[in-house]
């Protein structure tokens, strides 16, 4: 069996290896060779602490992955959010592989986001808002910063201490921030990223300008919402997997809509961005497949 630990996979994680990984998992999820079972999402003992377990199964892949997240860490000086995938043989089901993944989930969840603004924002976008200063934000603004080349990161949070110290992240790494409120920086984005663990919508539709893309990161629970409903009307609709976003994702909220896996763009059977005056929204539930094929590649990056 193979194990690899944190230290290993953050060593071996990139935008890149992400992205790649992410890509081929949404194009294999839409394939008739996959299956994706329904998440299971749970609570620990300790007060707010919640896990899930979102499994799948490819010809070649099977497994699955637990999230966990213990909001008591943080006065003990240790991580709030854990992630391991586990890998089967796809032959006999025995135990392949045990890979903790806690920093490759945050590569992971902004690889989607990359892959969906590279297939569907405009390619002249180079604005960015984004909505939400916890430890996903910077992920997110450096993997789309790998699609698109952006001059402006507007970034809207509730704390101005965490948006200034997300905005000297961000600037140290080259990337021109600066705080903005969230009516500013929707009608001045080319590409808008919520990132956050909201139940309300975070800014008004009429606020978001023709043209826009908006990647929504946060929903994947039940009651969790991040855009106001009324978008929806007038925007072409993308996600990872239709039956997991309209459960748990943005989408839930979008009763009856069009909704189109962002697989099917990739492959080519479904068109994405038709015009440049398209609103596109993509909604990110995070589907086990993307955990399965990220760690199958770290896995032989490492046998390498």
């Amino acid at each position: 069996m193979i194990f690899l630990n944190e230290e290993q996979t953050a060593t071996l994680i990139s935008n890149e290896l992400a992205y790649h990984a992410v890509k081929d998992a949404f194009i294999a999820a839409v394939s008739d060779k996959a299956t994706l079972f329904p998440v299971v999402n749970a609570a620990g003992t300790m007060p707010g602490s919640t896990f899930s377990l979102k499994s799948a199964c490819t010809e070649s892949i099977v497994g699955w992955k637990t999230g966990s997240y213990w909001p008591q860490n943080i006065a003990l000086g240790r991580p709030c959010h854990g992630t391991t995938i586990f890998l089967l043989d796809s032959d006999n089901g025995s135990l392949k592989a045990i890979v903790e993944a806690s920093q490759v989930n945050a590569f992971r969840t902004a690889a989607a986001d990359a892959v969906a603004v590279d297939y569907l924002a405009r390619r002249d976008a180079s604005s960015l808002a984004v909505f939400g200063t916890g430890h996903q934000a910077e992920y997110e603004v450096m993997a789309v910063s790998e699609v698109r080349d952006l001059d402006t990161v507007l970034v809207v949070g509730r704390s101005i201490e965490k948006t200034e110290a997300l905005i000297d992240k961000l600037r140290k790494k080259g990337v021109s921030a600066k705080s903005s409120d969230a009516k500013t920086a929707c009608e001045n984005a080319d590409i808008i990223i919520t990132a956050t663990t909201s139940g309300t919508a975070l800014f008004q539709a009429e606020w978001v300008k023709p043209g826009t893309h908006i990647s929504a990161m946060g929903a994947d629970k039940k009651g969790k919402q991040e855009l106001p409903i009324e978008l929806y009307l007038n925007a072409a609709l993308f996600c990872d997997f239709e039956s997991q976003s309209v459960e748990i994702g943005e989408f839930q909220h979008a009763k009856n809509a069009s909704i189109t896996d962002i697989g099917q763009v990739l492959n080519g059977i479904r068109s994405g961005r038709i015009s440049s005056t398209d609103i596109t929204i993509f909604d990110s539930s995070g589907i086990a497949i993307q955990d399965l094929f990220i760690a199958n590649k770290l896995i032989n990056l490492f046998e390498a």
